[in-house]
């Protein structure tokens, strides 16, 4: 190696973090001392200890994370503040049923199943179809019930009574009936 490039590796730089608003470190000691979630702590020990002029190496070993952990939430904090160092909600899948779609859904599925449906109560694989040929938007079986779930339904619900149900009727088969019968 050269001798230029020996000493380049010779020195282990440090992270250029300091104080953005006087008493930070000190109001960071505190949010470490009180927080419960390890991850949000370490995110906390890191920028502390980068204020410190800690080597990211050292960081590294001390919270047992990696180099990106370290440097992006020490760099968080050198950018944004303690406020930065708290991760905003995360984004998640996009929906396949527009938000904008959602009442017309909700609609049909409570205008109840029609002729065409060919069943008297709505399952979760008709949800599926229903989103599938009306809203043109393809769920598996497990997506149309949290679909469900987070409209406000209960896919899963004892089997409905049948039209031709007659409450008077099953108790004269009761009376009736030769093994049920009191005599």
């Amino acid at each position: 190696m050269r001798r230029g490039m020996m000493s380049a590796l010779a020195r282990r730089p440090t992270m250029d973090v300091r104080e953005r608003e006087r008493g930070d470190a000190a109001r960071l000691e505190d949010l470490i001392d009180a927080e419960a979630n390890a991850k949000q702590r370490d995110r906390y020990r890191a920028a502390f200890l980068a204020l410190q002029s800690q080597e990211t190496e050292e960081i590294m070993r001390m919270l047992r994370r990696s180099r990106g952990f370290v440097q992006r939430w020490a760099y968080a904090y050198r950018d944004g503040g303690i406020e930065a160092l708290v991760p905003g909600k995360p984004k998640g899948r996009p929906v396949i049923l527009g938000r904008q779609q959602e009442p017309a859904f909700l609609a049909r599925i409570d205008a109840g199943p029609t002729e065409a449906d060919g069943v008297c109560a709505f399952t979760c694989h008709d949800a599926r179809r229903i989103l599938e040929d009306e809203f043109k938007a393809r769920y598996t079986y497990e997506g149309a019930r949290c679909l469900l779930h987070r409209l406000g339904y209960t896919p899963l619900r004892p089997r409905p009574r049948h039209e031709r149900h007659d409450p008077a009727l099953i108790q004269e088969f009761k009376r009736s009936a030769p093994l049920l019968s009191r005599a």
